[in-house]
């Protein structure tokens, strides 16, 4: 099993809580435009607002964003069928719980300015900058949980919540929806209660009946009644 069907069996899992992790908050630099885009989901007016003043604020700074995206691009990186985490808005996805949850912000700030460090200490560079094997090294070393040396548990726990946030961002996008190959509600088929059972019960049913109710070439057709409540196809 690769890496992303194994997080896919994870989806089920709930979202982490909060971490301990504590850091800094640099000041952000990041233009934002005057009216943002509202996704296409249904929501009332009140919600539209508050999504729209959301939208509107920036949280993250460009440096740290970058980092988002690349640690989210090292949890679920793409295939041959569908793209990264990054590619399906995960790292906008992260900014908006950020803003929306403010919970967030301190741990995952915390956590990105503690991923940091520990990359200049290893490698005398900050952690974007890292090769794959290097990005590897230190992921490896906090993404296990009971495995974790005592000195990394603040950065287990900052990559898990980032884990989570990458896993519910990217599987509730439009990429990940598809790759899950989720297909919404789908009409079940019922082969009618089993001839042995209404032999028990001394029961039948109707030709009329079967040939209505139980032809599975019609399946998809929409019943239709008389006035009375007598089914008519």
């Amino acid at each position: 099993m690769d890496r992303r069907e194994s997080l896919k069996s994870l989806l089920v899992g709930s979202v982490a809580g909060g971490l301990l992790v504590t850091g800094c908050a640099p000041e952000t630099t990041v233009e934002t435009p005057e009216k943002p885009q509202l996704p296409g989901y249904g929501r009332n007016e009140r919600e539209k607002e508050h999504d729209e003043k959301v939208l509107s604020e920036t949280f993250f700074n460009e440096h740290e964003l970058e980092t988002i995206a690349v640690l989210c691009d090292i949890i679920l990186p793409a295939n041959a069928e569908f793209g990264s985490a990054s590619d399906a808005g995960v790292p906008e996805f992260i900014e908006f719980i950020a803003k929306d949850m403010p919970n967030n912000q301190l741990p995952i700030r915390g956590g990105l300015a503690w991923l940091d460090s520990h990359s200049n200490k290893l490698y005398g560079m900050e952690f974007k900058k890292l090769n794959d094997e290097q990005h590897k090294t230190i992921c490896d070393s906090i993404a296990y949980p009971g495995k974790t040396a005592p000195e990394l548990k603040h950065g287990e726990r900052f990559f898990t919540n980032m884990r989570n946030l990458t896993m519910t961002g990217y599987f509730t996008s439009e990429m990940g929806v598809k790759d899950l190959g989720y297909k919404g509600n789908m009409p079940g088929v019922w082969d009618g209660i089993p001839e042995d059972v209404l032999k028990q019960q001394g029961m039948a049913y109707e030709e009329e009946w079967l040939a209505k109710c139980v032809d599975q070439t019609k399946r998809m057709d929409i019943a239709t009644w008389d006035d009375d409540g007598n089914l008519l196809t």
